[in-house]
């Protein structure tokens, strides 16, 4: 068990203790004096200045090394982040310059790779920034376009040579966290690519605000729906990953209120719908 545990478990049967003490001197008391106004008041009094004391001594040795703690944990993260990002932009800086200076195709096509790299290096970061700052802080919403966004999304992912993405999305605003939203979409569409032929086109649209992503995959049996958001499930194995996508995708949604739909039919291709009414 962990010392967090171990202190709560302490802290919950001190508390128990307490209270079950301060009831018996409540009944002690009255039965010894009388019950009276008056002495109801000073048996009152007393159990709520012992209560306070007891909750100062809970605070102080629970509250107190969390709230230490977060601290610590936010103001390292800053300094590695930090540390991250600066040789980013180097490598960023130093690919645009040798980009302006070249003129031999195998080394541009080299030079793109590089710069594909850093682009992917920079979203990671970026997440990373996310996903610490969300354990510690509340994320704060912003709105963004739909299309936009998942054009952006829509044209990483092609430059991976693989599907074909059919896009039928009208220009509509969502109020959510953005970051989130993104990281649920890739593993969408990393999911559809991953379990259809490089030659099956992936179809996203949108119908009264709800966001389908159909793929011509492999496909799912009633079984595999049912365990689809375990976590660390995987449906095929011979497929690379580590079975966390999907139980991602379902706790960002339950957290946002997007209701998630699965239709699938095994060798015929996997339906998701997002109902996005919730963020508009």
């Amino acid at each position: 068990m962990g010392t967090v545990k171990k202190r709560t478990l302490l802290a919950a049967l001190g508390y128990f203790s307490s209270v079950a003490i301060l009831l018996s001197f409540i009944y002690w008391f009255l039965r010894n004096e009388g019950f009276s106004e008056s002495n109801y008041l000073v048996a009152s009094l007393l159990v709520l200045f012992l209560a306070a004391g007891w909750g100062y001594i809970i605070a102080s040795h629970l509250l107190a090394p969390k709230v230490l703690q977060d601290a610590n944990l936010s103001q390292l993260s800053s300094e590695i982040l930090h540390e991250l990002n600066i040789p980013l932009s180097t490598i960023k800086a130093n690919t645009v310059l040798l980009e302006k200076r070249l003129d031999d195709e195998k080394s541009l096509k080299r030079l793109k790779r590089i710069e594909a790299s850093s682009v992917r290096l920079e979203r990671l970061y970026r997440e990373l920034v996310y996903s610490i700052n969300k354990e510690i802080h509340p994320v704060q919403k912003e709105e963004f376009s739909l299309l936009d966004l998942l054009k952006e999304r829509v044209e990483i992912f092609e430059a991976y040579d693989r599907n074909h993405f059919e896009l039928h999305v009208e220009n509509i605003f969502l109020n959510t966290d953005k970051i989130g939203f993104e990281k649920m979409i890739d593993n969408l569409l990393m999911n559809a690519m991953k379990y259809s032929s490089k030659a099956s086109p992936i179809k996203i649209t949108l119908k009264e605000n709800t966001l389908v992503i159909e793929d011509q995959g492999i496909g799912m049996d009633e079984t595999q729906l049912l365990r689809v958001y375990e976590r660390y499930y995987q449906g095929d194995s011979q497929h690379e990953g580590q079975g966390i996508g999907l139980a991602l995708v379902k706790s960002y949604c339950d957290e946002v209120g997007i209701e998630i739909q699965i239709r699938s039919q095994k060798e015929k291709g996997t339906s998701l719908f997002l109902a996005l009414n919730n963020l508009l």
